[in-house]
């Protein structure tokens, strides 16, 4: 997961563009031609993102927080990743909510507005438009550059939806704006993202979509604990993207802090630590290296790492007591024939 701005785009025009959108709709005024707004709520400051890296490369382990993987091409990447044989989380979860559509769109109102909690290119909740009778889609995402383009596209193919796309770093805080109003709201949170939150800072940011959903519900995917060897594979595939996807993480490090990291210096680490239930990520020295940046260095000794990501791999039953102590009530869950799996549906 540089500030990241909407070339051409004030922000008050386009808030302002989204409530007059609303205004009309709720009038029963037809829009003839529907663009996607776009909102940038966080615009992070050089000085803060370049303090928050510079911590974590000084730390003991050094660490970089996962959301700096999301640049550009971070995400296009993990796209990529996604279509790989190898990553089972994405397809297993897709097979689970298009077999259980029809249970889902019943359980909840017509006329939702879909906020999509990184929301990436947008496809998972493309399949969900029509079959949920969604009115507003609302896109969060910390790569808003990233997110115009998939919302553009999007756009065309659903032109009686109207669109919000935002770029904030919710991963601290989860902020919407006030013009979404009070009707009903679904929150998405597909791909296992929650698994990249530790059990606390997970139970707490179910808190935050809690409050976000107002009385709404929650569609959320869960990755389960399997075989060792098909969650390793999953994060360590044979083609390397998510190698790639890995170090092109130092690459956006260098841009945001003016550091000196050699890609081919660093390889991809991916295992499961069972006593934590996760799968780490980590860039490990291929050999003894000094990274530098403007006012400060880093030695690196050989096979010594950068912690850039975990994702937790829960048990279904922990998983639903982990939504009800954030003030959820359980009211479906689905799973694969495997157990892989489970997409969870909570009334808040």
């Amino acid at each position: 997961m540089a500030a990241r701005r909407a070339a051409g785009n004030d922000a008050r025009s386009i808030a302002l563009g989204v409530s007059l959108s609303a205004s009309w709709l709720a009038a029963g005024v037809p829009l003839m031609v529907r663009v996607p707004n776009l909102v940038e709520l966080d615009v992070p400051q050089a000085a803060a993102v370049r303090g928050e890296l510079l911590r974590g490369l000084l730390a003991c382990p050094a660490v970089i927080a996962p959301k700096y993987l999301y640049d550009a091409l971070g995400s296009r990447l993990f796209a990529a990743i996604t279509e790989l044989p190898e990553y089972y989380p994405t397809r297993t979860e897709a097979a689970i909510l298009a077999a259980h559509r029809d249970a889902i769109a019943a359980e909840l109102p017509r006329g939702l507005t879909l906020v999509d909690v990184g929301a990436g290119n947008c496809e998972k909740a493309a399949r969900l438009l029509r079959p949920l009778r969604v009115s507003t889609y609302v896109a969060v995402d910390i790569s808003l550059e990233f997110l115009r383009e998939a919302l553009e596209r999007l756009q065309q193919h659903h032109p009686d939806v109207t669109m919000l796309g935002i770029g904030s770093d919710f991963s601290s805080r989860l902020r919407l704006p006030a013009v979404l109003g009070e009707g009903s709201r679904l929150l998405f949170y597909p791909g296992s993202s929650i698994g990249n939150f530790m059990p606390a800072q997970a139970l707490d940011f179910l808190r935050q979509l809690h409050a976000a959903a107002q009385g709404g519900a929650l569609l959320i995917g869960v990755d389960l604990l399997k075989p060792v060897e098909v969650l390793e594979r999953a994060y360590d595939d044979p083609l390397q993207v998510t190698a790639a996807f890995n170090r092109n993480l130092l690459r956006h490090v260098n841009d945001l802090v003016g550091c000196d990291f050699a890609l081919a210096d660093w390889r991809h680490r991916a295992f499961f630590n069972a006593a934590q239930s996760r799968i780490e990520m980590h860039l490990e020295a291929r050999r003894g290296v000094t990274v530098r940046w403007p006012g400060g260095e880093r030695a690196f000794a050989a096979a010594e790492r950068i912690h850039t990501e975990n994702s937790y791999k829960w048990r279904a039953d922990d998983f639903a007591t982990l939504l009800v102590d954030a003030g959820f009530t359980v009211i479906r869950r689905w799973t694969d024939e495997r157990g892989w799996f489970a997409v969870f549906l909570a009334g808040a």
